[in-house]
């Protein structure tokens, strides 16, 4: 398994049609998540600031991405979600953060 997080910023203008969207997102859209090996998937925001995480299950993550980019049901999703980020017209979305640390008791050995 591989743990994700991820940050990204919202047009100011656009945080509550982004919150809106997430509110109800598409059935489709999650069954793909889910068809892509993806996990514990979660969403958090603080003014326009978001924070993503999540657990990869799968054993080829690129090609996992590129099943979900193929989607036409998540390409439309994508055409409502991704013109609320502040950075739209370069294409940056969320960016991968560096792990460095992680903690779980449940699979701890003490």
């Amino acid at each position: 398994m591989r743990r994700f997080g991820q940050v990204a910023r919202l047009k100011p203008d656009k945080v509550e049609e982004y919150r809106r969207l997430h509110a109800d997102v598409w059935p489709q859209v999650l069954q793909t998540i889910a068809d892509c090996n993806i996990i514990n998937y979660s969403i958090h925001i603080q003014d326009d600031l978001l924070f993503a995480r999540f657990d990869y299950i799968g054993t080829d993550y690129a090609a996992d991405m590129r099943r979900m980019e193929e989607d036409p049901v998540t390409q439309e999703w994508w055409r409502h979600t991704k013109p609320c980020f502040l950075h739209h017209d370069t294409g940056t979305y969320y960016q991968d953060m560096e792990e460095i640390f992680y903690f779980d008791p449940t699979t701890s050995s003490t």
